[in-house]
């Protein structure tokens, strides 16, 4: 290279943000239309949130000592306004909080009780060490169903989630469940935790000794290998609820036993958000303790933002996990559609290509997938790329053609038209009725 000479900047998305090419497209198409199908089949109905917040809404709601709100979220000051205010924003660092806060800003709890929403694809930013199937920028379908504490509508929620997981194909999923009780029996539980860990705090890793003040059911949730023994040795949740929680956790899972999905209780499934309550759980794939996703009661939430108490419950599912776990099992998406012609100008000139775009713009005009070549290709390079694209046909333009207004349409498949012949002539006129008799 020569001196003084500089190559311009390459650049590359950012650790732990990734572009959905278009190859991937069709994963992604298939969660979403599994997962719609589902929710809605459960009488879930789709909200959009903003993907910017006011920072107060997660730290009120996420819990001060969080992972999430200590180390994750991306928050920043907003351009102050004409008299000099500014408010602090984050990112969605979770799907929960901005849909309680839209059910209470609209007015929602008016309406029939529960309220049943789903969100899909919704982008979440975490500043978390980039992991399979989960990024600084992931997304997520979620559902929340506000307004009922009845345990057939946690069982229900639970349900749909494994339905949706079944109908993808995923296999083995396990699906463990918990209650952490709620602020009548998890207040003394806290305590009796804390009187465990006491003695045990300086050999505890320095998470756990933060946790220990600010969020003590997270201890039960340390992945450190040095605590482990400590975890397996802790009092249980399970075996300090009250009698409501207690019955209310036996409700759900009976219920979960309608709904046929299989199930076990796992006591040191907590989540990692202050305002869970009662029931919670997570999906994993087989032996692996990756979590596909998570979720829970959150009966408080609506409380810490200023509403009447609400009973709630929901959980967000990663679609990058779900992606992940589809193609280790093979799983692959319906091919995509092909294009069903593909027009090809056999003469070069103004009069050739006008008549190449007029015809394609007729075609996709009708609805019929349709390609053409750009630039001034040779007709031979053409029906290359015509082959290429799949295309069931190619619809040939030449002098006798323009000439008799009529289009040599070829059949690109294997078998042909069930014809001897490989090609047709058809009028102009007549192009639409073939396409309509030749479906593919």
């Amino acid at each position: 290279m020569e001196e003084g000479v500089h190559m311009p900047q390459q650049y590359k998305a950012l650790q732990g943000f990734k572009d959905i090419l278009p190859d991937e497209q069709p994963y992604w198409r298939l969660v979403e239309k599994v997962a719609v199908e589902v929710a809605e089949t459960f009488g879930y109905r789709r909200i959009d949130t903003p993907t910017l917040e006011e920072t107060s809404l997660y730290r009120r709601t996420s819990g001060e000592g969080t992972d999430v709100v200590e180390k994750e979220m991306y928050s920043f000051d907003e351009r102050p306004d004409k008299e000099g205010h500014s408010t602090n924003v984050t990112l969605r660092s979770e799907g929960t909080a901005g849909v309680v806060r839209a059910y209470l800003e609209h007015g929602m709890f008016q309406q029939a009780q529960p309220v049943k929403l789903y969100y899909l694809s919704v982008p979440i930013f975490r500043h978390d060490k980039p992991q399979a199937g989960r990024l600084r920028e992931h997304h997520q379908f979620g559902c929340e169903a506000l307004g009922e504490e009845d345990p057939a509508l946690d069982a229900e929620v639970i349900g749909l989630l494994y339905q949706v997981y079944t109908r993808l194909g995923l296999k083995d999923i396990r699906v463990r469940i918990n209650s952490i009780g709620d602020g009548n029996c998890r207040p003394q539980y806290i305590e009796l935790l804390r009187d465990y860990y006491r003695p045990l705090l300086d050999d505890c890793c320095q998470d756990c000794q933060v946790r220990f003040v600010k969020n003590p059911l997270r201890l039960l949730d340390c992945k450190d290998p040095r605590d482990q023994e400590k975890i397996a040795r802790a009092p249980r949740i399970s075996d300090h609820l009250c009698e409501p929680c207690k019955e209310h956790f036996a409700a759900t899972q009976s219920f979960l036993k309608l709904h046929d999905v299989p199930f076990e209780h796992d006591p040191l499934i907590v989540r990692g958000l202050d305002y869970y309550t009662r029931t919670v759980f997570e999906f994993t794939p087989g032996d692996d303790n990756l979590a596909l996703s998570g979720g829970g009661r959150y009966d408080g939430l609506a409380e810490i933002l200023g509403g009447a108490h609400t009973p709630g419950i929901g959980f967000g599912a990663g679609v990058e996990r779900m992606i992940l776990e589809l193609k280790k099992l093979g799983i692959r998406p319906p091919e995509e559609e092909r294009p069903r012609a593909f027009v090809v100008s056999f003469g070069k000139g103004e009069e050739y290509r006008t008549a190449v775009v007029r015809l394609t713009t007729e075609l996709r005009r009708a609805g019929i997938r349709a390609e053409m070549s750009y630039g001034e290709r040779s007709s031979k390079a053409q029906m290359k790329q015509a082959n290429a694209s799949g295309a069931a046909y190619a619809l040939l333009l030449g002098e006798n053609e323009l000439a008799g207004d009529f289009v040599t349409v070829k059949d690109l498949r294997a078998g042909g038209m069930e014809t001897e012949k490989k090609q047709i002539a058809v009028k102009r006129a007549d192009l639409l009725a073939f396409f309509q008799r030749n479906a593919v």
